[in-house]
């Protein structure tokens, strides 16, 4: 556990170090700010031995010189102190913005098989929450870390001027608050660590059920749900009165310890007045900085549960940052549409076998090949593997087994960049962002304009309902086009595919959001715009891809039967069923 911390501070370093003359800068004024506040004490014993006892002689030039230089000293202090504060936030929120920039690219990098197992929610609340325990400990933790290590070497040095005898009280204290921190904190670390990981599961809880809002009030599913929100909830407030309740009993505990050192002060600094070895502005002056020596020793108990609290975070910002990327391409891998390489379109499964988790095979030597130009059709029951096949030939996931070519070459070798260029996708969830329709568009094709953006709506059949919007293509979507039907949604990511120059298209249940008239035209309309492109499409609704070139009958996990829609009606196979089973629906 020792080793886990020293490596999460060990990777928090490298993000300070960017900034190490802001970091110097903060040491400085740390430095020069409570030197200053430890010369209030000394001042203040000068100006009380100003006072002669029992004669009622008071030298007021005096005391008052010493009065005056604390209130100097002291306001100098309270303003490089907020100098300090100020530097040290900014140098938080650049360590901060460089940190979420670093896991958001590292989120890019992941393969989309880590999304499939991982909720969205726990993803968002490292990204936010966590960096922000981070940011928080960052600005104000480590100043108060570096003001205790200045404060307390400064006024045990002060002491041990003053009276190096009254300083061995605490050779018993001080290593009795450092035993009780760390038996505390050691005890409290776990606590912390389940404590970012129940609010990140609560979090990945509410943002599943915010999604599927409607779904829970169409099956009236309310109370369900909220007796399973409160579950998490009671989780995830337990863990957090637990990690603070058991991190709140350090500070009282070095409070208690701290004031039994002043109490030993007072009754041997009476002692030593009177037998004479100290006079009361000296006593004044220690008992002053002891109390500057113990303050930030209980301060950096309190300290320590942010700390914990911070690295339990900043141990799950980390952990994502570990994920596995996608592998990076060979040094050889080969860039199609580039002129040696130019996508024609032929596409070509050879004895694949694959499965999402060992020993649980989706996929079982599956063959098939689509020639350039041509529309695949690909049906089959739920769960055959139709969907998967479209994850590998976009390279979502690798075979297991087998190969799958794009015009002879061996998908493995070819940049996974260049490859997904080679294919236009529309799937069954639609995707749109927060922008106007023309950026929803264009996405993907850098400087397209406007009259290609609305050919591409017009063979969409969408054109004529964005033209009568108040903005037309100006007009604002909301975040995952909500303030359009679903329907519309599937027809702009149509039209978004079409607007791509590839060769290879592919439709996974593209057209289920829209009635089977306009699903008829939409098709008509990709064959004249997609000529000499290959077309994948994957359907429910059979009668729409008769006129498919080849149809291809996925049954556990292989090509069942393969052929034209009237071969294999003839044939009476599989697809025949499939195909009476719709008519007679």
């Amino acid at each position: 556990m020792k080793d886990l911390r020293k490596s999460i501070i060990k990777r928090l370093m490298p993000y300070l170090m960017k900034y190490w003359f802001l970091l110097l800068l903060a040491f400085a004024m740390t430095i020069g700010s409570n030197l200053l506040a430890l010369l209030g004490p000394l001042l203040s014993g000068y100006a009380v031995d100003a006072i002669e006892p029992g004669k009622g002689l008071v030298n007021f030039p005096r005391v008052f010189q010493y009065a005056g230089l604390m209130a100097v000293f002291y306001l100098a202090s309270s303003v490089l102190s907020y100098l300090l504060s100020v530097l040290m936030i900014t140098i938080s929120r650049k360590v901060v913005y460089e940190m979420r920039k670093d896991v958001f690219d590292r989120m890019l990098s992941l393969p989309a098989g880590y999304y499939d197992t991982h909720q969205t929610g726990d993803i968002i609340s490292r990204i936010s929450y966590d960096i922000d325990m981070v940011n928080e400990s960052l600005s104000s933790d480590l100043i108060q870390i570096l003001t205790t290590l200045v404060t307390v070497v400064g006024a045990l040095y002060m002491m041990v001027i003053i009276s190096p005898r009254l300083v061995l009280v605490f050779v018993i204290t001080v290593p009795l608050s450092g035993l009780m921190t760390r038996f505390i904190t050691s005890r409290t670390r776990p606590l912390f660590r389940a404590r970012s990981k129940s609010l990140g599961a609560l979090n990945g809880f509410v943002e599943e059920k915010v999604t599927g809002q409607k779904t829970i009030k169409a099956y009236c599913e309310e109370e369900e749900v909220i007796s399973k929100f409160s579950i998490r909830n009671r989780e995830a407030v337990e863990s957090y009165y637990k990690s603070e309740y058991y991190g709140s009993m350090t500070g009282p505990m070095v409070n208690f310890i701290n004031n039994l050192s002043l109490t030993l002060i007072s009754i041997f600094g009476a002692f030593f007045y009177l037998t004479g070895s100290m006079t009361v502005g000296q006593i004044s002056s220690f008992v002053l900085y002891s109390r500057k020596f113990s303050g930030p020793i209980n301060e950096a108990a309190n300290i320590m549960n942010d700390l914990q609290s911070a690295l339990a975070a900043a141990e799950r910002v980390f952990k994502l940052m570990d994920e596995i990327p996608e592998k990076e391409d060979s040094t050889d891998a080969v860039v199609l549409s580039d002129l040696n390489h130019p996508v024609v379109g032929c596409v070509e499964f050879s004895h694949v076998n694959f499965g999402y988790e060992p020993g649980k095979p989706i996929l079982q030597d599956l063959s098939l090949k689509a020639d350039p130009g041509k529309l695949i059709a690909i049906v089959g029951p739920t769960g055959a593997g139709k969907t998967t096949i479209i994850n590998l030939l976009m390279r979502f996931y690798d075979v297991n087994k087998g190969r799958i070519l794009i015009d002879g070459l061996d998908i493995r070798a070819v940049t996974r960049e260049s490859l997904r260029k080679a294919f236009s996708m529309v799937l069954q969830e639609t995707w749109l962002f927060q922008g106007t329709i023309y950026e929803n568009l264009a996405y993907g094709k850098e400087g397209a304009t406007l009259e290609e953006v609305m050919e591409a709506a017009k063979a969409a059949r969408i054109h004529s309902f964005i033209e009568q919007l108040p903005n037309g293509y100006d007009t604002v979507l909301k975040e995952d086009g909500t303030n359009i039907s679903k329907g519309q949604k599937q027809l702009l990511t149509i039209a978004r595919a079409m607007l791509l120059d590839s060769k290879i298209l592919i439709l996974d249940e593209a057209t289920s959001n829209v009635d089977t008239r306009t699903e008829i035209r939409i098709q008509q309309a990709m064959r004249r715009l997609m000529a000499g492109k290959t077309c994948f499409v994957i359907a429910h609704r059979l009668s729409t891809i008769q006129n498919a070139d080849l149809i291809a009958v996925i049954y556990q996990g292989e090509v069942a039967e393969q052929g034209t829609h009237q071969s294999l009606m003839e044939k009476r196979g599989r697809y025949y069923e499939m195909v009476m089973a719709q008519y007679d629906s």
